[in-house]
């Protein structure tokens, strides 16, 4: 049985758009197929009638500056967000977490629409995106208009695997604040070789110092997979913004809080519970450290 039986290659999103809301749930986005094409071989996805290919959409490729924020188009491969430079100066955690994506042959073609849209809790894209505070714009049919609206990353998250699109949605493009003075992001992860590297906990921090290096102004943690949806460690973050000085007992204190509020849980092809909390220390520890290594680089 063939896994689809039309395959589309749309110039423009009102184009993509529209093919998906003629056919609705018996049409999918493709992009890379890195993570889509394979579930459909492998049964954990049933067979559609059509695939709507976006990276034949020049607009959803490019990464640029724009009012004071770097834009990255949905179907930007892992392997061009690794190697730009805009992204490598003001994004550091969403290039290191993009460097670590299956292998090169996944990232040449895997882009960060897909493993965002996938919707897994421990995407490294996606939790490199968080962790810098990304807007993910969300593009709507109506008719024959197309409506462009930024939200919160976090807002398109159902659950494991599932996002809350309709069928006359799409992810179309990503933004974060271009880099100030005494910020700076890491993103690391523990990974467990299995065809491809799949993740057993990924972190990425982005602080903000202040007082010369001294202390933190702000603080974005994110950790994966720590819950049904990609995770904000808010409880640590708040700990280490409320903080008058920057020092290792602030540090492990922010780890513990983070440790609390994960909602781990065993995977038997991964890792255990209790090992997944050990290791939120371990990479927390690390992208800290990091990022204030590189922040203090501005004082």
């Amino acid at each position: 049985m063939p896994l689809w039986k039309e395959y589309f290659t749309p110039t423009t999103v009102a184009e993509a758009l529209a093919i998906r809301s003629r056919y609705g749930h018996d049409a999918l986005f493709v992009a890379g197929g890195t993570d889509l094409v394979l579930d459909m071989q492998h049964g954990n996805h049933a067979p559609v009638m059509a695939l709507v290919d976006v990276t034949t959409i020049g607009a959803l490729h490019q990464i640029v500056e724009a009012e004071d924020h770097v834009v990255i188009g949905a179907a930007v491969t892992h392997a061009e967000i690794e190697s730009n430079p805009l992204v490598r100066e003001h994004g550091t955690a969403l290039t290191e977490s993009c460097g670590v994506v299956g292998g090169p042959q996944v990232r040449n073609v895997g882009t960060i629409g897909g493993n965002v849209a996938h919707a897994l809790p421990a995407a490294d894209g996606t939790i490199g995106l968080l962790a810098l505070n990304a807007e993910v714009q969300v593009s709507t049919f109506d008719g024959n208009l197309v409506n462009a609206v930024w939200q919160p990353l976090l807002s398109i998250f159902a659950g494991p695997g599932k996002n809350n699109l309709g069928d006359n949605q799409m992810v179309t493009a990503f933004r974060f604040h271009t880099r100030h003075l005494g910020q700076a992001s890491a993103f690391d992860r523990i990974m467990r070789p299995q065809g491809v590297a799949l993740p057993i906990l990924g972190a990425a921090a982005n602080l903000t110092l202040g007082d010369g290096g001294l202390r933190v102004a702000a603080a974005t943690l994110a950790i994966g997979p720590a819950g049904p949806i990609p995770f904000r460690a808010t409880a640590a973050e708040q700990i280490l913004q409320d903080a008058v000085a920057l020092d290792d007992a602030l540090i492990e204190r922010a780890v513990l809080a983070a440790q609390e509020q994960a909602e781990l849980r065993t995977s038997k092809h991964r890792a255990s519970k209790e090992y997944r909390h050990e290791m939120v220390a371990v990479l927390l520890q690390r992208v800290l450290s990091r990022s204030i290594e590189r922040a203090r680089r501005d004082f």
